[in-house]
This record gives structure tokens, C-alpha cells and sequence, in this order.
């Protein structure tokens, strides 16, 4: 066919030709124009830069809401100052052998795993001291359902006896007798205060890290209670009642 004769010439000339026009023209056929690298590159910026404003948008709408949390959280506005004082440094439990009101022996570590609410008398009890056995019993019922995950104890740093009339208020308490030299290395009071002036706040891990002011009244006691509510929704996550191994 005509045709098979005019390819078979064109190869034929092609074959002829030296190498030098072969190395000029390569391929006789059409190839389309591919897209050049700058433009590839190009839409990457355009891409990363419209990320960029995208997400500066959200940051600006988010911002208030961010602000607000940084506000009450970590800056904390005047209306939710602590009535308490936190200890900076906590100060761990002792290692000490203590005694029940019946002379039982016990540890003093073995208060651990609860938060507890402290206060330090002579046995005696005079009325700073009974004072102070209402509010911690009061502060306790107040707190509902998360009672439970917070004892009241009573140290006694002497060796005289206990009024009968302040067992039944007693029931809910933890009462033990401590060397009171030993108490006096853990628990200080304020400045120009006395131990006795005061209820102290340990932690679950058996630091002391708050200390309420002396001479607590009714109003006092509200705000402690917000204290005690605070510290409790915020160990909520790692604090459960009841002391570990206990049923």
C-alpha cells in the first residue's frame, strides 16, 4: 500500500541521517508542555497561607473565651482569693507513733488517704477548742456528699484527760494524743498565734498545705467552707473517699 511505502521512506531517510541532526531532534512526535516546578510551588504557598489566615481567624474568635479561663483560673480575680493560707513549702507528715484515747498505738501516717481538717488543743478543751470541734464537725456535714472524703481530727499535745461531756460530739472524729514538741516541728501557727488558734487542712498524701486564720467565726467559716469545696472538685480526679484498702 501506498501508505506502508511513503512510512517505510520516512524511516528509511530518518535511518540515513547522521547523528548530529538525531541528537537536534530526538522524536518527531508531539509531546504537551508539562507543569513547571515554581507553579507547583507556588500553590503550596497559596495553600499553607490560607491555613495560616484560617487559623488565625479561630484564634481571634477563641480568645475571649481563653482569656476568661486564664482570668478566673491562673490570675484569679479578687472575689476568689483563698480565706486560707497555702503552705509554700507542704509540710509532710511525721513519721510518729501516736496514741488512741485509750491508749492504743498508732501511726500517724496512718491518717493518710483522706483529706483532713485539724485541730490541736490540750485535753482539757477550753472554749477556743470546743469552738473549734463545732466548726470542724459543721464544715464536714456541710460539704453533702463529699463528706465522706474528708475526716476532722483532734490532736491532743497533752496528757490530760478528756471531758466525758465531749464524747457524744466526738463520735465522728479521729482524737489522738501527740508528743507535742514533735507537733510543734509539723504544724506552726501565723506570726504572734498560737497552734491552739488555728484549724489546719492536710492533703490525702499527708501534706500540710493550708493554715485558716484564727479566731474563726460564722462568716469565716462560710468562706473555709469554699476553701474546702474548691480543693475537693479540684482532687476529684485522683481522690476518692476512704482511705486505700479500707472496704
Amino acid at each position: 500500500m501506498s501508505g506502508s511505502k511513503s512510512s517505510d521512506g520516512s524511516f528509511a531517510r530518518a535511518a540515513s541521517l547522521p547523528p548530529e541532526v538525531h541528537a537536534e531532534h530526538p522524536l518527531g512526535l508531539t509531546v504537551h508542555t508539562l507543569p513547571e516546578a515554581g507553579d507547583a510551588v507556588a500553590s503550596a504557598q497559596r495553600t499553607r497561607h490560607g491555613r495560616w489566615k484560617m487559623l488565625g481567624v479561630l484564634a481571634i474568635c477563641a480568645a475571649p473565651v481563653i482569656a476568661s479561663y486564664f482570668t478566673y483560673y491562673v490570675i484569679r480575680p479578687e472575689g476568689r482569693r483563698n480565706y486560707g493560707e497555702l503552705i509554700d513549702p507542704q509540710r509532710t507528715l511525721p513519721a510518729l507513733t501516736v496514741a488512741t484515747p485509750d491508749g492504743a498505738p498508732v501511726t500517724l501516717a496512718s491518717l493518710k488517704g483522706q483529706w483532713l481538717l485539724v485541730s490541736v488543743a490540750g485535753g482539757a478543751c477550753d472554749a477556743v477548742c470546743q469552738n473549734h470541734l463545732y466548726l470542724q464537725r459543721q464544715l464536714r456535714e456541710s460539704l453533702g456528699k463529699e463528706k465522706d472524703r474528708l475526716d476532722w481530727v483532734w490532736l491532743v499535745n497533752d496528757n490530760a484527760a478528756i471531758p466525758d461531756a465531749l464524747a457524744p460530739a466526738l463520735q465522728k472524729a479521729t482524737v489522738l494524743r501527740v508528743d507535742a514538741a514533735a507537733l510543734n516541728a509539723w504544724l506552726a501557727p501565723a506570726a504572734g498565734q498560737q497552734q491552739a488558734d488555728h484549724l489546719y487542712v492536710v492533703d490525702p498524701m499527708g501534706n500540710w498545705m493550708m493554715r485558716f486564720p484564727a479566731a474563726m467565726d460564722a462568716s469565716g467559716a462560710a468562706k473555709a467552707k469554699r476553701d474546702l469545696e474548691r480543693l475537693l472538685r479540684a482532687s476529684s480526679s485522683w481522690d476518692d473517699a476512704g482511705r486505700p484498702g479500707q472496704p
